[in-house]
């Protein structure tokens, strides 16, 4: 298949190249041009009109809906093929990619960089049934799991749920482990005690050894894009415990922490 990414960021690129590898005729644009060449089997293009001209699917994983928004209203005339809409950008924002009638798949992805590059993302797959099977060739290679829902819509909420979740964790997690140091217990004993039982999980392994070193580079996921995962949730739902987990990420953020792994929430200054 002729497959368009729009957006080669650290989930974008290895999504075009896995797409790539599976034996499809990838092109990518990149708004900073530099970011989308050099991708393994795929041609990067610097104009996203020339990009999007008949691709059969064009995908968007781009940082935000305003993003999302703005190259569409730039291709919108150039795309006759499916848009397989991957970015996470909430339910306001989806609704006016909806208005603008293209054939749309909502397939928000779960995951960050290490499972973008083995192409073990999970798949959030919404819309027509058409449409989605004929996005499924594209789909099977960046994917462990492609979770199929119902309407429109219904992808983008599922994934404002799973990141409910995950920000959760990803606070009670910082928030135990400067627990643990205030009762001089070693927070490495306390992953050591969850592991592998109950109460394990392998995101307290992951996120918990960068917070314990306190070192967040590279970022499997930027914090600031946590931080606005965090303000999605909140325009749908005002929601207590996210609007605690948003005010760390805020404080982190404005600490410097932006760019770091979304762990950094550990490093955020107490107010």
């Amino acid at each position: 298949m002729r497959v368009t990414v729009l957006g080669t960021g650290i989930m974008g690129a290895p999504i075009a190249r896995n797409i790539a590898a599976a034996g499809h005729e990838v092109r990518a644009w990149n708004r900073t041009s530099e970011k989308a060449q050099g991708i393994e089997g795929v041609e990067a293009v610097e104009d996203p009109v020339e990009a999007v001209r008949g691709a059969e699917v064009v995908i968007t994983m781009l940082a935000d809906g305003d993003a999302v928004l703005e190259v569409l209203e730039r291709t919108r005339e150039a795309i006759d093929g499916v848009l397989c809409q991957m970015s996470t950008i909430g339910v306001r924002a989806l609704e006016q990619v909806a208005q603008l009638g293209l054939p749309l798949v909502d397939a928000p992805v779960s995951g960050t960089r290490q499972p973008a590059e083995k192409g073990e993302l999970v798949v959030l797959a919404a819309g027509p049934d058409e449409l989605v099977e004929r996005c499924a060739p594209v789909l099977e290679p960046i994917a462990s799991k492609v979770v199929r829902l119902g309407a429109v819509g219904e992808a983008t909420r599922m994934k404002l749920v799973l990141n409910h979740w995950l920000l959760g964790l990803l606070d009670t997690l910082a928030e135990t482990i400067q627990l643990s140091r205030e009762l001089n217990v070693d927070p490495e004993a306390f992953l050591g005690a969850i592991r592998g039982g109950p109460l394990g999980v392998a995101y307290a392994d992951l996120k918990g050894k960068m917070m314990i070193e306190g070192v967040y580079d590279p970022p499997a996921f930027p914090l600031r894009l946590a931080r606005k995962d965090a303000d999605l949730v909140l325009e749908a739902v005002d929601q207590e415990l996210i609007r605690h987990v948003r005010e760390h990420l805020a404080r982190a953020e404005a600490a410097g922490h932006g760019d770091e792994d979304m762990a950094a929430i550990a490093a955020a200054p107490r107010p």
